[in-house]
């Protein structure tokens, strides 16, 4: 009778073993590299995604350099290899300026949305002291008997988002009178409104613009041979709040459409703040920029 060595059935179960651990390593590297490969697509996407949202920035930059144009909704489009970018551009020189403009000017602005007089006045008057004016203009009628008090520091916005915020803690101030005039302060212009590119909604809301005032300004501004000084004449006393300037600082609302890969027909939105300074560094500069808006 013949006998088996047990050595030959340890061996064969090493064996098979090991063939077993072989195949669940290559199952688990097809894994890794299928997720892999889907990983590298994913980042291809994403890097041609924000190109195109680069060369929107790059028109609307080329745009205002090129300065002949008003930044009064202007729509560019790019078209790339991987797809295309649609650019809108508006002039933040053409809004009201939260934290440059005159208290009567912002009052004016309160009583287009619908705040009454009174309430617009105080909250205008507020707006202007948030900006640490206030002791100045009171000044100090005792500074014989007592030191000076110094003056708070000025509140400051960062944002346009900020700016607005603030206005919202003043007494008084309503969500809806903020809702709409969000699209026409900013808090990168100056005192004065660009005539040339300032919505409707800005030139109506001047001192002393009636409708037929208005209606006739927008008739004369839709003029390609339009005068700039003709122009802010019509606005009659209105005209000392505005002034016509270089379009330096832009809002620019993007588009963005793949038009090949996996993220064909898909698109990405971003709006930001350019500006676009003299003897500046750098061709623009990206002041804000909120991805992901579409």
């Amino acid at each position: 009778m013949t006998r088996t060595d047990p050595r030959r059935g340890a061996v064969l179960v090493a064996v098979l073993w090991s063939i077993s651990l072989l195949a669940a390593l290559a199952m688990a590297a097809s894994v890794a590299f299928r997720s892999f490969t889907g990983v590298m697509s994913v980042d291809r996407h994403r890097v041609e995604r924000d190109a195109l949202i680069t060369a929107g920035l790059e028109v609307a930059a080329g745009a205002m350099l090129n300065g002949t144009t008003p930044l009064r909704d202007l729509e560019l489009t790019a078209n790339l290899s991987t797809g295309s970018v649609r650019a809108r551009l508006s002039d933040e020189g053409g809004r009201i300026d939260i934290t440059k403009a005159p208290a009567e000017l912002l009052a004016a602005l309160l009583r287009s949305v619908g705040a009454p007089p009174a309430t617009a006045e105080g909250a205008a008057n507020a707006i202007v002291e948030q900006r640490g004016n206030s002791n100045e203009q009171r000044g100090n009628t005792n500074t014989a008997r007592r030191p000076p008090v110094p003056a708070p520091a000025p509140v400051v916005p960062t944002t346009h988002e900020q700016a607005l915020a603030g206005m919202g803690r003043i007494a008084g101030m309503r969500p809806q009178w903020l809702a709409a005039i969000a699209p026409l302060t900013t808090i990168y212009g100056s005192e004065t409104v660009n005539p040339l590119t300032a919505p409707r909604g800005v030139i109506a809301a001047l001192p002393g613009v009636d409708a037929a005032r208005l209606e006739a300004f927008l008739a004369e501004r839709r003029n390609p041979a339009v005068n700039a000084d003709r122009l802010a004449q019509m606005l009659g006393p209105a005209q000392r709040f505005v002034m016509v300037k270089p379009q330096r600082v832009a809002a620019v609302d993007l588009t963005a459409t793949m038009a090949q890969g996996p993220g064909q027909g898909q698109g990405a939105a971003a709006r930001a703040v350019i500006a676009v300074l003299p003897q500046d560094s750098e061709p623009y500069r990206v002041l804000i920029f909120t991805p992901g808006l579409r």
